[in-house]
């Protein structure tokens, strides 16, 4: 009788390589699902028509649709099966912060799917899936928004140099409804349900500026203080960004609510949404290229892949949305050839970052200790 030799052993090696769990699947990775939302939302909202670029942006929906998911079941079993550290998570001044994470990224997928989504499903389908996530990532942006910076005050122990970029995460949420609430308004009947809507969204972004502006002098006093941030940290900076890049789309966004549905004449709703937004994406950009000098000395020192990266995609998206709304309203060329190039730029970042995350899973080591 023949038998089969038995199985040559495993290498010690591989044999106790640690294995990927979801133990270790933190907050920070609704980070994925933002940037690629924001990669759809900012195609859609180029002031330019580029061949092809709708199937892209259609794709790229589905995907953030699909990654929403899976990130979501993938959290859930995070917090049903390792309670421990889902709640040091929250105990932890480094990684407490990226909760702001879903809620924006609750609000990306629900701006996708109406603003490409829709040549899908259907305007009424998605508009009721945008106004069901935005809701959702609201109420959790609110939760955010005031939680985390309570517990920086009652449970946290924070160093003089411990700012960060990432501090900015939860007071920026409340904004992403802000940006993202005034494409519900005609989808509402006239009355006050409209008018709520767009009071709230001016309230969301007011909360978010304010909470930003006690934030934004922590972190640049930690830079000029202590020096450039650690090498994995250092593409944190580009998520100071957001809130420029956010708060520029909110402003043109409510005026055009405001003008649609608040009888605001809609030149001055226009020339105030311009007032605000011109010097803030000026400030974005001198920002983007401190930050980028920031990475590049980084880089040339042997900055390691980290879902930091991700830093590289949602803040820029903001910056496109933000240049074309100005675009939009002064129907200067120059806003829409800066919307056109910060698209170029975050498209090759999606897909370095989308890349290098994809093969970290692949290869078992994002999940692993």
């Amino acid at each position: 009788m023949v038998t089969a030799a038995p199985a040559p052993p495993l290498p010690t090696a591989i044999r106790d390589r640690p294995r990927p769990s979801v133990r270790l699947l933190g907050p920070n990775w609704y980070a994925t699902v933002m940037g690629t939302a924001i990669v759809a939302i900012a195609g859609a909202g180029l002031p330019v028509r580029v061949p092809g670029l709708g199937g892209l942006c259609r794709v790229v929906w589905a995907m953030s649709v699909l990654m929403l998911g899976a990130v979501l079941a993938a959290r859930a079993a995070h917090w049903a099966r390792h309670r421990d550290r889902a709640r040091a998570d929250l105990l932890d001044p480094a990684v407490a912060p990226f909760h702001g994470c879903l809620p924006m990224a609750l609000q990306a997928v629900g701006a996708a799917t109406l603003s490409v989504g829709a040549e899908v499903i259907g305007v009424r389908a998605a508009a009721a899936v945008d106004a069901a996530l935005w809701t959702a990532g609201t109420l959790t942006a609110l939760l955010t928004a005031a939680g985390i910076p309570v517990l920086m005050v009652v449970r946290h122990r924070i160093g003089p140099g411990d700012a960060s970029p990432v501090w900015l995460l939860p007071v920026v949420a409340p904004m992403v409804s802000a940006a993202t609430g005034p494409a519900l308004v005609p989808h509402l009947p006239p009355g006050q349900g409209r008018e709520a809507l767009l009071l709230g969204c001016v309230a969301l972004a007011g909360a978010s500026l304010l909470g930003t502006f006690l934030m934004l002098p922590l972190i640049f006093d930690r830079l000029v203080r202590h020096g450039p941030l650690p090498a994995a940290l250092t593409p944190a900076l580009f998520l100071v960004l957001g809130p420029l890049g956010q708060s520029t789309t909110a402003a043109g966004g409510l005026a055009d609510a405001a003008a649609y549905a608040a009888g605001v004449p809609e030149a001055a709703a226009r020339f105030a949404s311009v007032v605000y937004g011109v010097p803030v994406m000026g400030f974005a950009l001198l920002w983007l290229a401190s930050a980028g000098a920031l990475v590049v000395r980084a880089a040339r020192r042997g900055m390691p892949f980290a879902m930091t990266w991700w830093g590289f995609t949602f803040p820029v998206g903001t910056c496109v949305t933000g240049a074309a709304a100005l675009s939009r309203h002064t129907g200067l060329h120059a806003f829409g050839w800066l919307a056109v190039g910060l698209y170029g730029a975050l498209v090759a970042a999606w897909g370095l970052v989308a890349a290098r995350t994809a093969l970290g899973l692949a290869r078992g080591t994002l999940l692993t200790p």
